[in-house]
């Protein structure tokens, strides 16, 4: 699709095709963010498998660093703090919970509430997993400088974060 534009000619105003392609709504649906976070995701994930397997998957690794981290929280807690939803992290912390990897108890003060705790087995392999998640992004952004590592975090953050 060719521009319109205006062009004056002698006081009057005519309409000119110019030759400046218009950034079409499709091309631009292809190309852009859409498209590149899911090619990132793409990429990150055969580097994940390549170097994790099936041992943890990003959803579980992150739930075992957020508890390694931050100590012993109720499930709604680490839900937010992991970015996971109900539906996505009942099912993460059941499998988990399976192989030993975290503990699921009863909160003294509030029955109904119920506490994530690390395991030493969860704490031992998150341990020795965490260099090579680290790994993983930093060959990630091994084509740019440190800078702009930095800014594309930054700004990545920024994009990522919930509105309202």
């Amino acid at each position: 699709m060719l521009r319109a534009r205006p062009v004056s000619r002698g006081g009057r105003v005519k309409r000119v095709v110019s030759q400046e392609p218009v950034p079409s709504a499709v091309a631009t649906a292809v190309t852009g963010l859409g498209h590149l976070s899911r090619r990132l995701h793409q990429v990150y994930t055969r580097r994940w498998q390549e170097q994790l397997g099936d041992e943890v998957t990003g959803p579980q690794f992150n739930v075992l660093g957020v508890l390694h981290t931050q100590g012993p929280m109720d499930q709604r807690t680490l839900s937010e703090i992991s970015s996971l939803d109900k539906s996505t992290a009942a099912p993460v912390i059941e499998r988990l919970r399976r192989r030993g990897l975290l503990e699921v108890s009863r909160d003294d003060t509030d029955r109904r509430r119920k506490v994530l705790v690390l395991t030493d087995q969860g704490r031992e392999l998150v341990e020795r997993l965490a260099p090579i998640v680290v790994s993983v992004a930093e060959g990630m952004l091994a084509g740019i400088t440190a800078a702009e590592r930095a800014k594309l975090l930054e700004l990545l953050g920024r994009v990522a974060r919930p509105s309202g």
